[in-house]
């Protein structure tokens, strides 16, 4: 839990009293930026980036209520700079062995054996054609199961377009999965 007194001390530099923030912090944003980005290497390297930018404006938390919003949203930027050089670089095709990955986790009984890799490949591949910011508000209120209310703060956008983003990640996602399972008979 976030409290003020580690707050204070890292605002005063206090090294100890920040790797306790980042042990606590580090798991969230980790979750978050690993299902955006379908990539543990690059989530590490959001989480990290956003460990240094923690540390350099700590100053700017106000209280420890608003930390986890400020933190989110540095998270679910900087993915977004990540989707944006992805767009631009693309490296991801959709493939059979892809769409086999789908098939075998639908007819498990216990998905959470499922590894990173197999996780991030379908989330990867159910969240490709979504715009950097239907993905963040698929991501965060979808798996991350936070409220609207949560995803408007921390994306910055409004209520509204949190819901049409919703809406239509919602609606692509159950296209593709509609084609696939057509074409899958």
């Amino acid at each position: 839990m976030i409290t003020e007194e580690l707050l204070s001390g890292c605002r005063n530099g206090n090294l100890q009293e920040f790797r306790k923030l980042i042990g606590i912090t580090s798991p969230f944003a980790f979750s978050v930026a690993f299902r955006i980005l379908c990539d543990e290497e690059l989530a590490k390297d959001v989480v990290q980036e956003t460990m240094v930018i923690l540390w350099k404006k700590i100053d700017l938390v106000k209280s420890p209520q608003s930390f986890k919003q400020w933190l989110y949203r540095i998270v679910v930027n900087k993915c977004y700079d990540h989707l944006r050089e992805k767009k631009r670089r693309p490296e991801f095709s959709t493939d059979e062995s892809t769409w086999a990955v789908i098939s075998n986790h639908i007819s498990e009984e216990q998905p959470s054996a499922l590894e990173n890799n197999e996780t991030a490949s379908i989330i990867n591949l159910l969240t490709d054609r979504l715009s950097p910011r239907q993905k963040a508000v698929f991501v965060l209120c979808d798996l991350e199961e936070m409220t609207q209310e949560e995803a408007a703060g921390i994306t910055g956008m409004s209520r509204f377009n949190i819901k049409a983003n919703l809406h239509y990640a919602r609606k692509k996602i159950s296209d593709m999965l509609k084609k696939y399972i057509q074409d899958g008979r």
